[in-house]
């Protein structure tokens, strides 16, 4: 019993750690004044903060892997449904967060409802509940291993796909690759995300495909925690596997470059590797070197991830809806008037790390009454 609560621990600290971190590069006080590594590559390459959404999906898997021991003693009808109920809840909260706050003002100055036709699909959310669902019923019916098989089979062939059906120009390209191509034809421009400056998807559907390797690679790596991870063979051998598919990243990025916004197999890789490395890093200080300290922070947000991140996403609409002064929103106002005057890099942070404590204080509530949000 105690193995099993220490284990939740790191599992809720590395969560954590992750919600936080999130909230941090999504709500700076200015996307202009943001420091370069709360900031997403441009395109190729890799940064902090690019790890954030792999990492969570890292974590849903890791997660799994403790869920699923429930599922043991349930009939195949009730397994099915849980995975399905939760994959259609996620991806509604993931809709309606970008339909939301869901009335706008028409060019007369009405209040009309917004309309679902220029409502965005696709999203952080959806990638979330597409991949989970996906991920579950591969591990529920295929079991770890043939999951695992399949998710590799799905990088080599995410590959020459993309190279395939893309521009033959510029195959990988932000206008040319074959997911833009893809996502205009089942959902249309009107459905897309279009902070690029055109209208691309970031989450797109053919890219959401490797991101399920994520998913599995969380829960095989949380099942050898499980049989292994008290002992320091069971961590040595996670930080190498960490660091092999790192090495096999950093040669794949040569022929399929890292690149988050086409999730590429190499991005895969490396992310993986990466949280084998940082989720064995916080098992050891928790587990073998006995560090409590300071975890309880982390362990508050992932009690409660998805609520805390609705939450932080709900909060950043609202203050850029409402307004403090003619035309400048309540966010902008707050940042000029207020952080602006620590520096505006700095200021910028500050206002990021300041949104964040105010959500887990939220969440801090809730743990303090014992209520978690689940799906």
């Amino acid at each position: 019993m105690e193995l099993t609560k220490q284990r939740f621990l790191a599992l809720d600290v590395f969560r954590g750690m992750t919600i936080c971190f999130m909230i941090i590069v999504n709500t700076p006080g200015s996307e202009q004044f943001s420091f370069a590594p709360l900031n997403h590559a441009r395109w190729n390459g890799f940064t902090p903060t690019d790890l954030v959404f792999p990492s969570f999906m890292f974590a849903v898997g890791n997660a799994m892997s403790f869920v699923m021991l429930k599922w043991a003693n349930m009939q195949q009808s009730q397994v099915v449904w849980k995975i399905l109920k939760r994959t259609a809840i996620i991806f509604l909260c993931g809709y309606l967060l970008y339909w939301f706050p869901f009335i706008e003002l028409n060019k007369a100055g009405d209040v009309i409802l917004s309309p679902i036709s220029h409502t965005r699909i696709l999203g952080v959310l959806q990638r979330i509940a597409l991949a989970y669902g996906i991920g579950s019923l591969m591990i529920y019916y295929f079991k770890p291993k043939a999951s695992a098989i399949i998710c590799i089979i799905i990088l080599l062939a995410y590959w020459p796909v993309m190279y395939m059906f893309g521009n033959p120009l510029d195959p990988l390209s932000l206008t040319g690759n074959a997911g833009l191509r893809l996502d205009k034809f089942l959902m249309g421009e009107y459905h897309m995300y279009h902070g690029e400056g055109i209208a691309f998807d970031p989450e797109g559907w053919i890219s959401t495909l490797p991101s399920v390797g994520n998913i599995v690679a969380g829960f095989i790596v949380g099942q050898f925690i499980q049989q292994k991870g008290k002992t320091y063979e069971g961590i040595a051998k996670l930080m190498l596997a960490g660091f092999g598919l790192l090495v096999i990243a950093y040669f794949w990025d040569l022929g399929f470059p890292i690149n988050k916004k086409l999730w590429t197999s190499s991005f895969v890789l490396y992310t993986v590797g990466l949280d084998c490395i940082i989720i064995s890093a916080i098992i050891y200080a928790i587990d073998f070197l006995h560090i409590k300290k300071g975890t309880y922070f982390f362990e508050v947000a992932g009690k409660n991830p998805l609520f805390i991140y609705l939450l932080s996403e709900v909060g950043a609409t609202v203050m850029e809806v409402l307004h403090a002064q003619p035309k400048v929103s309540v966010h902008t106002w707050l940042y000029q008037n207020v952080f602006s005057n620590f520096g505006l890099y700095f200021g910028s942070l500050l206002f990021a790390v300041t949104f964040m404590l105010f959500c887990w204080s939220i969440g801090y509530i809730l743990d303090k009454k014992k209520i978690y949000v689940r799906v």
